[in-house]
């Protein structure tokens, strides 16, 4: 087994692209994030591949295991066509050597391996801070009932829009409701002219919202969905969800992408009549 740990974003994209695209959306993250890296349109943040990780472990046969880091965020795997190599594994570990890894997020079989030995070699442990499924959607149901009306979010929403982002993030742990308090514009500035973000408005009342996140050759990510709690249950988050995703395949991506906290019955069961279709489960783990 061959460990090589790449320097330049291009040569990374060159060599892993048409592997990671045999579950292109499983591969929703790492896709991505090198698609981000490649194209070089935008280092804000994390985007900037200098400070990233990227390694693949080969043998004859090819690359056997892509692995991915945009600190501060988790490692992300892939097993080539998901055969997890127990020797590719430990020549990944070999190779990371002494650099700080906070976690992985992968698909679950790969997640739980890697994490074990991981973290028997360093001596740690690991918990599980989410537990998560991937869908993927080709068409809409017809018959979903599309109330409001959907925009884009733009510069006047920002007198509300940096408090609802800050509910998402909270409610990443769910049932969490604590949140920060917004401090600086310029984060949720940065949101909206993405143009991304979508918000659902009933009655000229902004009630839910949804968007976009990577965008892949033939997919694209849905995420960022929340509607404030006493907004629930009048059918907005089903509807926005719906008619973004109509958006998407109109504008001719072939399948949307998203994930799902499995400890949220409510939101597995919303996608779910909207025509997502499980492709497999994830973990996200932290090592401590």
């Amino acid at each position: 087994m061959q460990f090589k740990l790449y320097t330049d974003v291009h040569e990374f994209y060159n060599d892993t692209y048409d592997v990671l695209m045999r579950h292109e959306a499983q591969n929703l993250i790492p896709l991505g994030n090198i698609i981000i890296g490649h194209e070089g349109k935008d280092k804000t943040d994390w985007r900037d591949p200098v400070n990233w990780l990227m390694a693949t472990i080969s043998d004859a046969k090819g690359i056997q295991l892509t692995a991915i880091m945009t600190p501060p965020h988790n490692i992300t795997l892939y097993a080539t066509d998901n055969i997890i190599n127990p020797e590719a594994i430990n020549c990944l570990i070999d190779g990371l050597k002494d650099r700080e890894i906070p976690g992985v997020i992968t698909e679950k079989n790969l997640a739980e391996y890697f994490a074990k030995e991981y973290t028997l070699r360093k001596g740690i442990t690991f918990k599980t801070s989410m537990s998560q499924r991937i869908y993927e959607l080709t068409a809409v149901n017809p018959g979903i009932q599309k109330v409001g009306v959907v925009r884009l979010l733009d510069e006047k929403d920002i007198h509300f829009f940096p408090y609802w982002a800050e509910a998402f993030y909270a409610a990443g742990s769910y049932g969490k409701t604590e949140m920060s308090i917004p401090q600086d514009a310029d984060p949720y500035l940065y949101r909206i002219a993405s143009k991304k973000l979508y918000i659902l408005e009933d009655n000229g009342i902004p009630v839910s919202m949804a968007g976009y996140t990577r965008e892949m050759e033939t997919a694209i990510g849905v995420a960022f969905v929340y509607t404030p709690p006493y907004e629930r249950r009048k059918g907005y988050a089903t509807s926005i969800v719906a008619q973004i995703s109509q958006l998407a395949l109109d504008k001719g991506f072939t399948k949307c992408v998203l994930y799902t906290d499995l400890a949220n019955p409510t939101s597995n069961s919303i996608y779910q009549k909207i025509g997502y279709m499980p492709i497999c489960d994830s973990l996200q783990l932290k090592f401590e």
